[in-house]
């Protein structure tokens, strides 16, 4: 509070309670009553242009015009606002716009100090100055202060200045005598420009699907498009070709022009002129006079077609050709539900050609596959005499191209040796292709590698010389537990890795082995009858470990539902719902605190960064009230704000091993202390990978095998049911 407006609130305190940073210092004097509803503000003094920034007071004040050409009213109330901007002791006056008033209304004084009426001349008016029922004079205008907005009314008392309740505003006498005289505010018409047009509805566009009846002796049914363009009111028509029309060339119908609703005969030169031009003397050479008509008496008036014009079933003079419209798109439908409030669009009956009457659709019959390349590459050169590759769908290559589903894979086979060889088939979402790799076992025999190269492989049980195209495998034909015969070897699949469970699980409308919601129903009917033994058989035998266990492992689990469904679970629904249910365990190794510090004093030498000053001063703007936590956030913020050379992971492990409260919030002076080079030595390391080798993270995977028993019992909600039960027996 540097400026005078401001500082002389300070002034009504006695001069013992008042330092000169403006705060009540003596504790031992007794209080002063100040009329205020709160208290006055504590703490430290900031400038202004800082403590005030975007503040501004707002009072609703009205002042007096005489009228001299007005009779009945000897003056006019003008109402205005007046902003008093805190930071600098600027004021504002603005009249807001009342319309058809005929005043030049706005900004009546801009922002400025405004100084007091003489004899006053070299002071400012100010904050005291201005108040509810209080009258200022500024610039030979007298403005009285009617009321004030509630931010200005909470200031004002929080300064210890009493605000008065709002008074009213006096009535304008010339708004009474336009009520009593009952003259009506009658608003000018709008100008209509003609580029207004052009503007509302540019590329807008009006589509009809329409027909021309042309069957005479050579001719038949025309398909056309109509197009009507709302910027300009223009018409064009495009011909749609049917396939094997024996039709070429450009398709347009009508150019795009306004299509007029009759059609005359071609005028002669000269009819067709934007001024009519009169004879008014004779026939003669030299008495000839011509003036121009100014009511246009020759000129004849030609109507367009307009968008009211056009709805479906209405026909269209197209220059003598009759054009009916039988369907619209959506837009159109859109664009005449809400002008006409149409709702009525069913499209008509478009009459088939000669042709199409007696054609009949026959369906190609493809010659069986003979055995040479792909389906795909025979089918192409059965359908057309130039061979093409095969075309790919692109939208699923390109959504797809790095999802890649791995399962672990057990080969079956009479031979023993067979039997223990471990393969890893990959299911591309791509093209839906297959590829096995072998994992080479030491001294077993074989080598590994690739097994088989990436191909789509057909489903077995199909005839191989067909006309119809084979059945592949597809995405949902995989799941742990399923069995499936890949040319002739048969694989069961055993694992999948943790991104293909997750895929499945997002994707549970594709892959119904892992819907919770349809595994969970399944289970709930199964174990109904046998809630308890299915209860007992996951819990320990004795009561009290019954009460204590929470947690139980995925081999009980699995044990129970097996001998409760049998056959009718599978072992990816097992481990969907063990996943579901399972408690998530991170395992990270823990960070040596002065390891982690010396890796962090490492980076501040290489960096050359020396700016532990700054770092204290953000700190500070940050935390004003000197608080000893500040949450993880913040110092996040201060991290990045100041610059240290540190990476995310050099971040993370930091802020791990700092000290913390109760509530998971940082000590500042631990991390001021952590940082600063001076306070303690640390030992010297060589470089490393800090996201690596500082602190390195074991990933959890063996998820699922631990089930919170507890929240499984609360999905299947059977406990109710079964008590009921018993107490109906």
């Amino acid at each position: 509070m540097t400026y005078k407006g401001i500082s002389m609130l300070n002034d009504r305190l006695p001069p013992k309670l008042v330092e000169p940073n403006g705060m009540i210092a003596d504790p031992n004097c007794p209080p002063v009553q100040i009329p205020s509803l709160h208290p006055p503000k504590s703490g430290p003094r900031l400038p202004p242009w800082l403590a005030y920034d975007k503040q501004c007071l707002c009072f609703h004040a009205y002042f007096k015009e005489t009228l001299q050409e007005v009779y009945h009213a000897p003056y006019q109330v003008r109402k205005v606002k007046i902003y008093f901007y805190l930071e600098d002791g600027t004021m504002q006056i603005i009249e807001p716009c009342v319309r058809n008033s005929g005043i030049p209304q706005g900004c009546l004084v801009h922002r400025q100090r405004i100084p007091k009426p003489p004899p006053c001349e070299s002071e400012f008016l100010t904050l005291l100055d201005l108040n509810v029922d209080a009258t200022v004079q500024i610039y030979d205008r007298v403005y009285h202060i009617t009321n004030c907005d509630r931010f200005t009314r909470n200031f004002l008392n929080r300064a210890g200045i009493s605000v008065p309740d709002p008074i009213d505003e006096p009535a304008d006498p010339t708004a009474e005598y336009r009520k009593r005289e009952g003259i009506k505010i009658v608003n000018p018409p709008a100008k209509k420009h003609p580029f207004t047009q052009f503007l509302l509805y540019d590329r807008q566009i009006l589509k009809f699907h329409g027909y021309w009846d042309d069957r005479s002796e050579f001719g038949d049914v025309r398909r056309l498009e109509l197009c009507y363009y709302l910027a300009d009111d223009t018409i064009d028509i495009k011909e749609i070709y049917p396939r094997n029309s024996g039709r070429e060339g450009p398709a347009s119908f009508l150019r795009r022009t306004r299509l007029p609703r009759e059609t005359y005969a071609l005028p002669l030169p000269g009819q067709e002129t934007p001024q009519t031009v009169l004879n008014v003397l004779g026939s003669g050479v030299r008495d000839v006079r011509y003036v121009i008509d100014p009511l246009n008496t020759g000129c004849k008036e030609v109507l367009y077609y307009s968008d009211r014009d056009l709805q479906i079933g209405a026909v269209i003079n197209v220059f003598g050709r009759a054009v009916m419209l039988v369907d619209c798109d959506e837009f159109t439908r859109s664009y005449y539900r809400k002008k006409y409030g149409i709702e009525d669009f069913t499209p008509l009956p478009v009459p088939l050609r000669e042709i199409e009457e007696v054609e009949e659709v026959v369906e190609r019959i493809l010659p069986p596959y003979n055995g040479w390349g792909t389906y795909e590459d025979s089918e192409g050169n059965c359908k057309s005499v130039e061979p093409k590759p095969p075309r790919i769908d692109f939208n699923k290559w390109y959504n797809y191209e790095r999802y890649i589903l791995r399962f672990g894979a057990k080969l079956l086979s009479t031979i023993p040796e067979n039997c223990e060889r471990s393969f890893v088939i990959s299911y591309y979402l791509a093209d839906d292709t297959i590829q096995i790799y072998e994992i080479a076992i030491r001294n077993s025999g074989f080598l590994g590698g690739e097994f088989l190269k990436r191909t789509r492989i057909e489903l077995p049980g199909q005839k191989r010389f067909s006309v119809k195209r084979p059945l592949c495998y597809e995405a949902s034909n995989f799941y742990i537990g399923a069995t499936m015969n890949i040319n002739d070897f048969i694989f069961t699949v055993v694992s999948a890795d943790e991104f293909t469970l997750m895929y499945m699980e997002h994707n549970c409308s594709e892959f119904p082995n892992s819907d919770i919601k349809k595994i969970m129903e399944k289970v709930r009917e199964a174990i109904r009858p046998n809630y308890k033994d299915f209860v007992g058989k996951c819990l320990p035998a004795t009561a009290e470990g019954a009460k204590e266990m929470k947690f139980i492992n995925y081999e009980t689990v699995k044990r129970a539902l097996s001998d409760s469904l049998g056959n009718g679970i599978t072992n990816h629904e097992v481990i969907t719902l063990c996943r579901y249910f399972g408690v998530e365990k991170e395992q990270i190794l823990s960070c040596d605190r002065e390891y982690v510090r010396s890796a962090a004093h490492l980076e501040i030498k290489r960096n050359l960064w020396n700016a532990i000053d700054e770092l204290k001063e953000h700190l500070y703007h940050l935390n004003p009230g000197q608080k000893p936590f500040v949450s993880e956030m913040k110092i996040r913020s201060t991290l990045k704000g100041c610059r240290l050379p540190f990476g995310p992971e050099l971040i993370d492990n930091i802020l791990k091993v700092l000290s913390r409260n109760s509530c998971g919030d940082i000590e500042v002076c631990d991390f001021i202390n952590f940082l600063d080079m001076g306070c303690g030595r640390v030992c010297d390391i060589p470089p490393m990978n800090i996201a690596f080798e500082l602190c390195p993270k074991i990933p959890n995977l063996n998820k699922g095998r631990l089930i919170n028993f507890a929240c499984f019992l609360d999905e299947l909600g059977l406990e109710k049911e079964v008590l009921e039960i018993e107490e109906e027996n």
